[in-house]
């Protein structure tokens, strides 16, 4: 897939599954829904055979129709395949041994997380050997909006992108901090922003903090977190910042062998 100088997105691919790939390509690049008429303008594809196409990628799953009948966004498919690929990446080994030497360092159970879609999904997670403890499994989810990563996440997202997201879904009172009010969120973003990291203080469990950071990626959003959650009875929020240096240390690792696993595969 290569940009013309038009602006546009020629599809590369002598067979037409290829095309179709490259299709899906361009449609995953996007933070908003795309239309049949945008695509024809962006691509060149003439309008019966990018329709032919995409009615391929919505019948496969990898694609899903809006209410509206003309917007297309990712489909459930396309989310697993993703969501796959990242608990299952060829770095996982290094990526762990990190995560491990963090949470015997802290001492506290620690994860390293994406976003997918509305939720945060637990790419890996060690536990803390303390006997309280909260039990999440590598592949469990929590939503975007009470969550330490997902304010993160949040954070890195033009304002529009982020009303679409919180929009199609809804804040859910999981306890009595949980930020319910659209513009309270907003608001608490904006602190995240400042910080370069998120807290969730019982928002999602009673009784549970975490922290959170980002794994930087020089190319542009992150789509790794690498948190510590602990019992407010163990730990506080101003014990927790003392954690972050080792963190973002652990962050920097994680992008590092990312990048590198990049590089290789390329």
């Amino acid at each position: 897939m290569t940009n013309t100088k038009a602006g546009r997105h020629r599809l590369e691919g002598g067979t037409p599954t290829q095309r179709l790939l490259a299709l899906l390509e361009v449609i995953s690049e996007k933070d908003q829904f795309v239309t049949l008429q945008g695509l024809v303008e962006e691509t060149g594809i003439p309008k019966p055979t990018l329709h032919r196409m995409l009615q391929q990628l919505e019948s496969s799953g990898m694609l899903q129709r809006e209410a509206d009948g003309r917007h297309y966004s990712r489909g459930a498919r396309l989310r697993r395949l993703a969501e796959n690929l990242l608990l299952n990446d060829t770095v996982g080994g290094a990526r762990h041994a990190i995560l491990a030497s963090l949470g015997e360092e802290i001492g506290e159970s620690c994860n390293i997380t994406a976003l997918s879609g509305g939720e945060v999904l637990y790419l890996d997670r060690v536990e803390t050997p303390a006997p309280l403890r909260f039990y999440l499994q590598p592949g469990s989810r929590v939503p975007v909006h009470c969550s330490a990563s997902g304010k993160l996440f949040l954070a890195q997202m033009a304002p529009a992108q982020r009303k679409r997201l919180l929009a199609d879904m809804p804040l859910k009172k999981f306890t009595h901090n949980t930020l319910t009010d659209f513009n309270a969120l907003e608001l608490e973003i904006e602190t995240v922003k400042q910080q370069g990291y998120a807290f969730d203080d019982e928002e999602f469990l009673p009784g549970l903090l975490c922290i959170a950071v980002l794994a930087s990626n020089p190319n542009g959003v992150s789509n790794i977190g690498v948190a510590m959650q602990a019992p407010i009875m163990r730990v506080t929020r101003e014990q927790a910042l003392a954690f972050l240096p080792a963190l973002q240390r652990a962050a920097d690792a994680i992008a590092t062998i990312c990048q590198d696993g990049a590089s290789t595969s390329s």
